[in-house]
Order: C-alpha cells, then structure tokens, then sequence
C-alpha cells in the first residue's frame, strides 16, 4: 500500500509537493492514547487471565507465527490455517486435527490480523474470516488517494490516524473485543507485535509490556492492537500508548534485572528489557507504534522472548510439559516480496520511489532473515537444555513430572521450518509474488494465495518430517498450472 501511494505522490510532482509542505501546517492527526491505567483490580484480572503457557499437556506443542505483507500475508497463512484443518495427527483416542494441537500464535502487521481473529474465534474463524476480510476492501475506510491534504497528512506524521482503520476492524471482525476476550481463551496463546519506534525494539501486546506501562491491556481493544502491528510508515500515523509511571501496583519480572547484568545477553531481549525498564521509571511519556514488521517482519519476539526470559530449561513449559515434550512443531509463515525492479540491471538508478521502497524492503527483510537466524538457534540450544534437564531428573522427580513408563529422556525433536512461496517452485513463486502486499486484492488472486498457502504447508521438508515422525504422511498437492507473469490465472486451475 506505501508503495502504490508513494508512486502516486511522485507522479504529482513538485508543484503538489510545496503545496503539501505549506498545507501540512494546518493538517491534524487524531492518535490519542485510549490505553487505561492499570489498577489493583484490573491488575488481578490481568493475573488471573495471564498465568502461564497451557499447552495440550502431552508429547506434542505446535506454534505458528504469521508474517507481514499486508492482505497478501493473512491469505497465505489462512491457507495454511486450512491445510492445518485439513490434517489428521494422532490423539489420546483416534486423530484429531492438527488445527486443535495449535498451542502458540503469532502475528505481526498483515499476519496479526489473522492470528488475532483466531486467537478469538478458534476454528470458527476458518468459516468465514475469508467473506468477512478477504474478499472485502479492507482500504474502503482508509485514505489512499492523491491529494494536498493527503500528501501533508503524511508529511505531518500518517495520512491515516487511529479514528479509522480499527474502526472498520471492529465493524468487519472484532466486534469491539478487548484483550480481555482473547487472553481469557487458554490456546492458542496470541501474541501480536508492533514496533516501539523510539526504543527500536519489538512491542508485544502482553501483560508484561503493558504492566511496565502501568497500563491495564485486558481493556485494550484488540483492533487498536492489530491496528498498530500494521501502521506502514507514512500511510498510517503511529498508535500511541500512553506510560503511567508512579504508584503502579505490579514489579517488574525479575529477569529485567537479570538480563541487565548479562553482559552477553541476546541482543532482542535485551533491548525489550531496557525499553520495559525506561517504561517503568517514566523515562518515556508516550510509546509510538507502527507497523511490527520494521523489528521483526516474522512476529517471532513474542516466542524467542518468552524462551529468553525464563530461567528454567524448560521454560515458557510447565515442568510437566517439558518432561512429556517429544515433538515441537514451529512454522514461520512467511509471504516476503522478492526482489522487484528492472534498476539492477543498469548503472543508474534506483531513484525515487525504487530507492524508498528498495531501503525499506532491505532493512525489513534483513532484519527478518537475522531474527529468523537467532530464533532457530535459539530454539536448538532450547532442545539441548531440555535434553540435559530431562536425563538429569532423580527418579522421583520424574514420576512428579508424570514420565509415562518406559520414557526416553532423549525423544526429542524440534521442527523449525519456514513456509514459503519458494516451495512451489519458480513459475509458481514468481505468480505470487507479483501480488501487492496491500489491503485490496481481487478475489481470483485471493484464492491463488490460500491455495498456495497450503500446498506450500504439504511441500515443506520439515513438516514432512514431522508428520513423517508421528507416522503419518501428507497429501500430495493437485497440480496447479501456473502463467508466469499472469498471477490472476493461477487460481482458475
């Protein structure tokens, strides 16, 4: 969407440009902070919604994490979501689907859309999320037109302001939820992710950010939230959340502290905890948020900060988890653009809108590839302690734990994987990512990408493998002819 407007304001040329630079005096951003402060009574609805990590408590934990990239990113991963449905794993009584084992998810600018309407409406999210959003215009409610007050709006801080796009939110899907709503359900966990543009770290909707806040998030709406997770630079003004420093009822978690004194503490923790740190002491009036994939373009903090902060091998997992734990099944669903543009090809250029959109695709990509890097490391250090924390228990420690007869400490596998468009071969990848990452899409290309999104999940090596583990296998994918450079017919077959 940033680049179609961005386009659109370069072709207008210089003299709308000055007149913009004068208008933009007398343009207004209304992005007032409705977050509330946190009391003692909303503090304990706050604990009493947030007590840890229920999984299914057996042998399997399943988490998924949903990229940005606009409408373009919420088709891809509801692909997925139905391929999930559509896949029989094995259950304490016959098979269920693996769309139940969901334990964990994520989402960040496009994806959070999706996760935060499943994370309130479980499966009955996969029967109409495509009418109620995908196949509706999602920009009707947002500015996207050229124009001097558009123009100054944007240079003012964000043509579109938070009277707009989360009301069409709340009308389309949320129904005015709050976090009250989806924290009360116990899976999957949600976790939507914007970015503190200030502290330059990733904002997660969670009780421990908006505690350091001093702020209740169980009255936050959720579209406020999902909202911010999508604010593109420019196109949107940044969410702001107001900070309450003095008198807050709650501590910080211990592990801020100890993370400041780890000199070799991972860089993302560290950074989150010194932006809860400046939130607690009042350093920082107003956190402004925009789009979560400027940080983290793969919704991964909410997981890796979670494995991080805990000070135990089996952490953010009850012991019982840990102990029953053998198979660990996280997929990134990441619908990323691909390089675009003929400007490499010459010695001039790229100029104009391709130097803006070239910049800001390579920081969000980079910075997606190097946290997707940190995150699968982490997750093979995380396997490792679990393996050595497992072999260690006393025997009664293991009956305590519930080790089922004959356990192994060491049946343990993680399958960390992406899903991506590569999956599907060139002619295919090419097809879909000539698809604009916008709020707009025609319903053929629609369906090319919810198709896509699940034979991509049937394609990946990693999901065979696990699927392989539990001795099952996955269905082959219907041949689909694909046009190159047509995107439209791909979805016909």
């Amino acid at each position: 969407m940033v680049g179609v407007f961005l386009q659109r304001a370069v072709r207008a040329g210089r003299a709308i440009a000055s007149a913009a630079l004068v208008a933009a005096c007398s343009a207004s951003i209304h992005n007032d902070p409705i977050n509330q402060r946190l009391t003692e009574s909303a503090h304990e609805l706050d604990t009493e919604l947030a007590t840890g990590v229920e999984t299914n408590y057996d042998d399997m934990v399943v988490a998924l994490s949903f990229s940005g990239g606009g409408m373009r990113a919420a088709a891809f991963s509801y692909g997925v979501l139905e391929g999930f449905d559509q896949t029989r794993v094995p259950a304490r009584s016959g098979t269920v689907s693996l769309l139940d084992r969901l334990d964990f998810l994520s989402g960040v600018s496009g994806g959070s859309i999706l996760a935060a309407y499943y994370g309130l409406r479980g499966r009955a999210a996969i029967g109409d999320f495509r009418q109620r959003f995908l196949l509706v215009n999602a920009e009707e409610a947002l500015q996207t037109d050229l124009s001097i007050g558009n123009i100054a709006r944007g240079l003012n801080g964000g043509v579109n302001d938070s009277t707009q796009f989360p009301v069409w939110l709340d009308a389309h899907l949320y129904n005015n939820a709050t976090f009250k709503d989806l924290l009360r359900r116990t899976r999957p966990r949600v976790w939507i992710n914007a970015a503190d543009i200030y502290d330059r770290t990733a904002f997660i909707f969670a009780p421990v950010t908006f505690s350091a806040l001093c702020s209740d998030l169980a009255s936050y709406p959720v579209s406020m939230a999902v909202a911010a997770s999508a604010a593109v630079p420019v196109v949107f003004a940044p969410v702001v959340i107001e900070n309450y420093p003095g008198g807050c009822p709650t501590a910080l978690p211990s592990w801020v502290e100890r993370v400041h004194k780890d000199p070799n503490a991972a860089p993302l923790i560290k950074s989150y905890a010194d932006a809860l740190d400046r939130y607690r002491s009042g350093a920082i009036n107003y956190v402004k948020l925009l789009d979560g994939g400027l940080v983290d373009n793969y919704g991964l903090a909410g997981f890796t900060i979670a494995r991080l902060a805990s000070s135990t091998p089996f952490g953010p997992l009850a012991p019982q988890e840990g102990v029953k734990l053998r198979r660990l099944l996280f997929l990134v669903v990441d619908s990323g653009r691909a390089p675009s543009g003929q400007w490499a090809q010459t010695v001039p250029g790229p100029s104009g809108v391709d130097l803006i959109m070239a910049s800001s695709d390579t920081a969000t990509e980079s910075g997606a590839v190097g946290s997707y890097s940190a995150f699968d490391a982490i997750m093979a250090d995380w396997k490792k302690s679990l393996v050595n924390w497992r072999c260690g228990l006393s025997e009664a420690d293991r009956h305590r734990f519930g080790a089922p007869p004959g356990w192994n400490c060491r049946d343990l596998e993680f399958f960390v994987s992406r899903i991506t468009f590569d999956e599907l071969g060139p002619d295919r990848a090419a097809a879909l990512n000539k698809v604009e990452t916008r709020f707009k899409l025609p319903p053929d290309q629609i369906d090319m990408l919810v198709t896509a999104g699940r034979d991509a999940l049937n394609q990946n090596p990693k999901f065979k493998e696990f699927m392989g583990s539990l001795g099952r296998s996955v269905p082959p994918a219907a041949p689909v002819a694909v046009h190159p450079g047509e995107p439209h017919q791909a979805a016909a077959q």
